[in-house]
């Protein structure tokens, strides 16, 4: 699998953000507008992110490295668990108390 074009997170509606009431001003540079209310991502700043992170972390693993999938939501459990088994690594998926 490799990293999303700009085309799959539009698909995938990863621009929409949270309600224009509900932010948090550290994330300011990656809002592109806000639209009825909702906050649209940028897109081009999300997507050079990734790219960062998949290098980052490709590194890590090719040096032999560990990575800790954590994904808390409802609808994340499930691919977090077979994502991190797949690859042998370790993962959360509940509250983590601490």
């Amino acid at each position: 699998m490799g990293i999303p074009t700009i085309q799959d997170l539009l698909k995938a509606g990863v621009h929409f953000g949270h309600q224009t009431r509900r932010w948090n001003p550290k994330m300011r540079k990656f809002i592109f507008a806000e639209r009825n209310g909702i906050y649209i991502i940028d897109l081009k700043k999300t997507h050079g992110c990734i790219e960062e992170a998949y290098n980052v972390v490709r590194t890590a693993v090719e040096s032999g490295q560990s990575v800790l999938f954590v994904g808390t939501k409802k609808q994340a459990k499930p691919v977090i668990v077979e994502e991190a088994e797949r690859c042998g690594m370790f993962h959360v998926t509940e509250r983590w108390l601490g």
